[in-house]
């Protein structure tokens, strides 16, 4: 039989998912501002963005920005180019708006409430789209790449990065969190699918790959 403080901790360990996935409220709120200082997040994010090779023409997409950081080093990279991201909180399009608020009024970051499922317009083709740590809360999630590939111009590139913070991580944990996503790229049609990992507690993984159509028409 469970105990009351076994079914408490289960209970809080729901909600601290739940308001990971999906920031709401004062708690919300914290929690953005835990993981914009948290400094693993930080450096994970900068790496992550460093491995994309951004010119600054750029047409940028972060798919779940959370605080913003990386749409931060994404702005000060693509200084010509434009920077989109979506977030299903609108908690989060508040504060990485206000850590992004100069880039935001010179109209080179757009940052919009709105989730994978049902993405928006972003004028025109883009150049690169980043997820951090979102892909597992993503329903179908092969299916959800595919509709970002189309999204994407020929030679256009993505990048899905994964530090699991499940209790006990190791990694062995990251590796094969990188070999789902791997899998997951080869399935929604890109190629040149490579690994590279960072040396954190537990280790990340940024898995990059590039859309090149199969032919005129392009994969299905």
């Amino acid at each position: 039989m469970k105990t009351a403080a076994t079914s408490f901790k289960q209970r809080l360990i729901g909600y601290l998912v739940r308001q990971a996935h999906q920031p709401r409220g004062i708690v919300g709120w914290a929690t953005g501002r835990m993981f914009a200082h948290r400094p693993s997040n930080r450096k994970r994010n900068i790496w992550a963005v460093s491995l994309l090779d951004v010119r600054p023409t750029d047409r940028v997409l972060e798919v779940g920005f959370g605080p913003g950081i990386a749409i931060a080093e994404f702005a000060a990279r693509a200084t010509e180019g434009h920077v989109y991201g979506i977030d299903h909180s609108l908690v989060m399009v508040r504060q990485a708006g206000r850590r992004n608020a100069a880039a935001v009024r010179a109209r080179r970051v757009h940052l919009m409430h709105a989730s994978v499922e049902r993405l928006p317009d972003f004028g025109g083709p883009l150049d690169i789209v980043l997820a951090v740590n979102s892909t597992g809360f993503w329903p179908d999630p092969a299916g959800r790449l595919r509709d970002l590939r189309h999204l994407l111009r020929p030679a256009g590139r993505i990048a899905l990065v994964s530090q699991p913070r499940s209790p006990g991580a190791t990694r062995a944990t990251t590796l094969r969190a990188a070999q789902e996503l791997q899998d997951l790229l080869t399935q929604a049609g890109f190629t040149d699918v490579r690994v590279e990992t960072l040396d954190l507690n537990p280790p990340a993984a940024c898995v990059l790959a590039t859309n090149h159509p199969a032919g005129p028409q392009g994969a299905p």
